[in-house]
């Protein structure tokens, strides 16, 4: 059975990105009010710009037969019982926003029957924007990217959580033989792998949907891998939101990194 057309979804998820970046477009990054997430143990900051693009995304993108599932609203187990659900960070790399720290995006994900099969990530501070979907491959500010990975570690460009590097999380890696870029916000890694701009990402904590959802549609739909650290392949709109580790790269390079750094 040929796969659906994902031409309405990408166009669905552009339209609502591009809405979310002129709202983000109205903050400065490093000069915004903001408040703490209570629990955690640790700096959660969420802002006004946080909140305003998750009701603009909550108003755009779901249709009454699809769920939803965001960072900044109050879950509805209903989702779990939807074919299609909307998997939102309104804005991934709040820390980041903050600091005025350029790594930060908006991050949308479709997910049908527990597969991401449509998505995309749009970087305010840089004005990136990655779309991708199932069979219909990625680009990058509409030009067609991807392409370029590294399929072995060695030389390869993998991208590393500023905060895993900071609580020394990634020191084991000092001597390895692929390079370590810091970064900042999940999903906007994840869309630069997905856009061929670097070759693998990954984190070996537990991370939440709305953290990988969008930018693992866009590395499926770059034709690279996403797995967890046993080299399953991660479901979602599960009942909960939260994830042990994922990696996403070429598949040889992943296989590579399990077999010889896990």
């Amino acid at each position: 059975m040929p796969k659906p057309s994902r031409t309405n979804d990408l166009e669905r998820i552009e339209a609502a990105l591009k809405l979310a970046l002129e709202v983000a477009l109205r903050y400065t990054p490093g000069a915004v009010e903001w408040e703490e997430k209570s629990g955690g143990g640790r700096w959660d900051p969420v802002t006004e710009a946080d909140e305003a693009i998750d009701e603009l995304l909550r108003e755009q993108l779901p249709l009454p037969d699809e769920g939803w599932l965001s960072e900044e609203t109050r879950d509805d187990p209903s989702r779990l019982e939807k074919r299609r659900v909307w998997v939102v960070d309104p804005l991934d790399g709040t820390r980041e926003f903050v600091q005025g720290v350029p790594e930060w995006c908006v991050s949308v994900g479709l997910v049908e029957d527990g597969r991401p099969v449509a998505g995309g990530i749009v970087n305010p501070a840089t004005g990136q924007l990655v779309l991708g979907a199932e069979g219909e491959g990625v680009t990058l500010d509409g030009q067609p990217a991807g392409s370029g990975r590294r399929s072995s570690l060695q030389g390869a460009v993998v991208l590393a959580s500023r905060s895993e590097v900071k609580r020394g999380e990634w020191d084991r890696f000092g001597n390895a033989p692929f390079k370590v870029k810091p970064c900042g916000s999940v999903a906007y890694k994840l869309g630069l792998v997905a856009a061929g701009l670097a070759d693998a990402t990954w984190t070996l904590v537990p991370k939440n949907e709305w953290d990988v959802v969008g930018g693992a549609a866009l590395v499926l739909a770059s034709d690279a891998s996403v797995v967890h650290g046993d080299g399953s392949s991660p479901s979602f709109n599960r009942a909960s939101p939260l994830l042990p580790n994922f990696l996403a790269g070429e598949p040889e390079l992943l296989e590579e990194f399990r077999r010889n750094w896990l």
